[in-house]
This record gives C-alpha cells, sequence and structure tokens, in this order.
C-alpha cells in the first residue's frame, strides 16, 4: 500500500520470520532483533549527507568521505522501542538519544504519555522514531507530535510490522514523516494488535506477560 517503504531485503524477511515464530526464545527474539535494526538503520539512513576530510592512509594522504551536519537523533518509543534503539546505536554510537513513554490504554487504545526527555536543538537534527510495531498507530502519532512540540522538524519512523490501518491513520497525521517498515500485514484484530504479526513485541524482548 501507499505511505509506507518496505524494506524487503532477504535478510530483513528471514530474520523477521523467524522472529514470528512462537517457538522463538526470549534470547533469540532478542538477537533476532538487533541484527534486524542494523539492516533497517543501514536502510533508512542511506542518503544521509557526507562531506569530506583529509587522512592519512599508511600510503598516503586523501580525501574521504565523513558525516555530514549536526549528529542526528533516535527516539525510543518506550519500552519495546529500545530494542531496535540498542542496535542502530551499535552502528551510530555518537546518535543522540530521545526517550518518550507512552502505554496504551486497554480500553480505548489510546496513548498515555508518562514519560518525555529529548536532546535540545532538536530542528536542526534528522530524528530517527523506532518503535516494533505500528498497529493502531496512536502512540506514534502522539510521540511524534511531541517531537515536533521540542521543535523536530526532519523525522522518520521506522518499525518492523506495521498495520494498513495503522499506516492510513499515521499518514493523514504526520504526512511530513516517511514511514520504514519490514512488512505490511494484513489487519488489526478487534484488541488493536496486528494480524498475523508476532505477539506483543516488549512482552517477547523481555520475556514478560
Amino acid at each position: 500500500m501507499s505511505g509506507a517503504t518496505v524494506i524487503d531485503h532477504p535478510l530483513v524477511q528471514h530474520k523477521l520470520t523467524r522472529m514470528r515464530m512462537k517457538e522463538t526464545s526470549t534470547q533469540e527474539f532478542r538477537r533476532l532483533l538487533r541484527e534486524i535494526s542494523h539492516l533497517l538503520c543501514y536502510e533508512v539512513t542511506r542518503d544521509l549527507k557526507t562531506t569530506t576530510t583529509t587522512i592519512e592512509t599508511p600510503i598516503m594522504e586523501m580525501e574521504a568521505p565523513i558525516l555530514a551536519g549536526k549528529k542526528l537523533v533516535f527516539a525510543s518509543i518506550l519500552r519495546a522501542g529500545n530494542g531496535l534503539l540498542e542496535g542502530m546505536l551499535e552502528l551510530i554510537p555518537s546518535a543522540r538519544v530521545a526517550h518518550i513513554g507512552l502505554y496504551r490504554d486497554p480500553k480505548t487504545l489510546t496513548a498515555v504519555e508518562y514519560y518525555f526527555k529529548a536532546p535540545s536543538e532538536m530542528g536542526e537534527r534528522l530524528v530517527i522514531v523506532v518503535d516494533p510495531m505500528l498497529a493502531t498507530a496512536n502512540s506514534a502519532i502522539a510521540a511524534v507530535e511531541r517531537l515536533k512540540e521540542r521543535g523536530a522538524r526532519n523525522m522518520r519512523f521506522v518499525c518492523l510490522l506495521a498495520a494498513p490501518e495503522g499506516i492510513k491513520a499515521f499518514n493523514e497525521a504526520h504526512p511530513d514523516v516517511p514511514v520504514y517498515t519490514a512488512a505490511i500485514d494484513q489487519q488489526l484484530n478487534d484488541k488493536g494488535y496486528i494480524i498475523p504479526g508476532l505477539g506483543d513485541a516488549g512482552d517477547r524482548m523481555y520475556g514478560t506477560k
């Protein structure tokens, strides 16, 4: 469907299939999530701007490419977003980090904020918002709205799975924020979970119920 970029690299799809399996252990789920986050990070940052600097190789002096501009920001929607965050920080350890604590009210499915902490000068940085699931999109919409209030202007949203309903709602609320996902599943069930999905990402990551 329109409104989202599907990262269909074979390694991404293979690891996602392993994560979907109900018999996958907590330890393996965490490992796969960290590995897939590397691949998602690679894709979502492929157009970062670069400049050059003069370096000395063991052979000679040369002009070599380096990242240009302000360090980017990873914004994790707690708690499950931290699984993607940790892997992405391994690739870009100099990135700043924002945390947005939200939980979904089980009756209304609306997002309730309990924590927010973000770097300053957000307007000058690329902000990559991470959360494994884009289901109803209520949490993602609320998180991006808070980041905009803080000054963020250049944002991207990255998830493992998305539901068509979530993509539609998110695009209507934030048409300026592109969505990157590893897969778009069938739909939401009556409890707001993605089907076929992979269950609750936070519970599977941390071994909780």
